[in-house]
C-alpha cells in the first residue's frame, strides 16, 4: 500500500492529550497496513459495510471508518451508489466496495 495516500494533517489538535499527538505522528506507520486490509477484505468479500470490513479484516470499525475517505480520495474504493445496509448498532450503513 503506497503511504502516499494517508494524510497527518489535522489528526491532532493543539488541545488534545499527548497520547493524541503521539498517536498521530505514528500514523504512516499502520495506516497502510490498515488500507491494505481494507481492500483485501473488499476484494475477497465483496461490497460490504465498515463493521463486515472490521470483521473481515480484524479492525476495529472507527480504525476502518478513518481509512475509508483516503481510499476513496485515492481512487481505491468508493462507496456504492444507493446501497445500505444495516450497521452492528442497526442503522443503515453505507456499502463500500474496491473500486
Amino acid at each position: 500500500m503506497n503511504a502516499s495516500i494517508i494524510t497527518t494533517t489535522g489528526l491532532a489538535r493543539k488541545s488534545d492529550p499527548i497520547t493524541s499527538h503521539l498517536a498521530a505522528a505514528r500514523v504512516r506507520e499502520f495506516a497502510p497496513t490498515h488500507a491494505g486490509r481494507i481492500l483485501r477484505a473488499l476484494s475477497y468479500y465483496g461490497p460490504s459495510t465498515v463493521d463486515e470490513i472490521a470483521w473481515h479484516s480484524r479492525m476495529k470499525s472507527q480504525a476502518v471508518n478513518k481509512r475509508l475517505p483516503e481510499l476513496q480520495r485515492a481512487g481505491l474504493a468508493l462507496p456504492v451508489a444507493g446501497k445500505l445496509r444495516p450497521s452492528d448498532s442497526g442503522r443503515m450503513a453505507r456499502v463500500w466496495s474496491a473500486a
